[in-house]
């Protein structure tokens, strides 16, 4: 197998895997090595975001926590992009690079009961939770800045099936960790303040059109216009989580979709297979409004497009959640992000074994929209 595509190997660098080559081979070896190893091509994500993402990811917290760091990087990725399946692979595989790893999401913060239902009052979704200004920020800035500083590491706990499927806090847990891995959906969003209205009408006009597509969840309405400011306001609470600038994280990885319109058929998907599995499930309509609350909070185009400029490193799913882009900040370029650098289907042929051409090709992404 030849050296990855440009970004993908400009990602394993920035990592600290300055010959991919060897890298690639060292895992092969590993796979076929049997013992624990052999079980890692059963993970629940594709193997080409296992090796595009997952692993680059994993070697680059291993790497601050051997220079004596107890590094967090922050994990941002829409509902459905799955993030949760993402957090079982680092967590299952951390140990076996001697790494004791934690993943934390920031829904376990969320603000206790009663308090949240008074700031989420009235909103247009409906929602108790989700949007901006549901979650107990302070509260997680300060255990995470303890655990930094050398403490334990003790996050709150959240279970969403009290208060009639409303949830609530209930009580807390404590993380044996050197390394931590902080996933949520709007996570690396900065408030736009001043400029909300300018950049709103730079975008879309009146708020809706390509710019702001929500997919098939169509555009804003008036009402979800109107709590834009007070989304917008909320949002600076949360930069400490997603802005390695300030110092709480070290860096900002993102989970991004090829289009917009992935989201809610991910997560009706996710629903699916929870009812066929004889679980509870939410209907269509409860999860069209779930979605709903995260992307007409914060609008794509205006909070999370500019997340992906400023992450350490990207990748580009598509609809089966394959990855077809993977760099690094000093690879990504936004007119390139929308076109397949990183050819999954090779990739995936490569993690099973059954490609020997040693080839990973570089292509045009015309048909890869999910």
């Amino acid at each position: 197998m030849t050296l990855p595509p440009r970004a993908y190997a400009s990602l394993l660098r920035h990592c600290g895997i300055d010959d991919a080559k060897i890298w690639l081979q060292d895992w092969r070896v590993r796979l076929a090595s049997g013992g624990p190893w052999a079980e890692l091509e059963a993970t629940p994500i594709q193997p080409s975001l296992l090796w595009g993402f997952a692993l680059p990811l994993l070697e680059r917290l291993q790497r601050l926590a051997a220079a004596g760091r107890r590094p967090l990087i922050a994990l941002n990725g829409p509902v459905g992009a799955g993030k949760s399946s993402l957090a079982r692979v680092l967590q299952r595989w951390a140990p076996q690079l001697g790494l004791r790893l934690a993943v934390a999401s920031i829904d376990d913060a969320y603000l206790p009961w009663a308090e949240r239902r008074l700031r989420m009052a009235g909103n247009p979704f409906g929602v108790s939770r989700v949007p901006p200004g549901s979650h107990d920020t302070a509260l997680l800035i300060d255990r995470l800045g303890e655990w930094r500083s050398g403490g334990s590491l003790v996050l709150p706990r959240f279970d969403k099936t009290l208060r009639d499927g409303e949830g609530d806090r209930c009580g807390e847990q404590t993380l044996g960790a050197e390394a931590l891995v902080l996933e949520g959906w709007l996570l690396g969003c900065r408030r736009l303040g001043d400029g909300l209205t300018a950049a709103a009408a730079a975008a879309a006009g009146p708020w809706h059109g390509p710019p702001i597509d929500l997919g098939a969840l169509g555009p804003l309405s008036p009402a979800e216009m109107a709590w834009l400011p007070r989304w917008d306001q909320a949002l600076e609470a949360y930069r400490p989580l997603g802005d390695p600038a300030l110092a709480l994280v070290d860096e900002l990885w993102v989970l991004r979709p090829h289009h917009w319109g992935l989201p809610l058929r991910w997560r009706l998907q996710a629903e699916a297979r929870q009812r066929r599995g004889g679980g509870a499930a939410l209907g269509g309509a409860a999860v069209a409004g779930l979605v709903r609350a995260s992307l007409a909070s914060l609008p794509p185009a205006l909070y999370q497009e500019p997340v992906v400029v400023r992450a350490d490193a990207v990748a580009r799913l598509d609809g089966r959640r394959r990855c077809l882009w993977a760099g690094d900040r000093q690879a990504l370029d936004c007119q390139d992000l929308d076109r397949q650098d990183l050819d999954c289907q090779d990739l995936d042929r490569e993690v099973a074994g059954g490609d020997d051409s040693d080839q990973l090709s570089e292509s045009s992404d015309s048909s890869a929209t999910g």
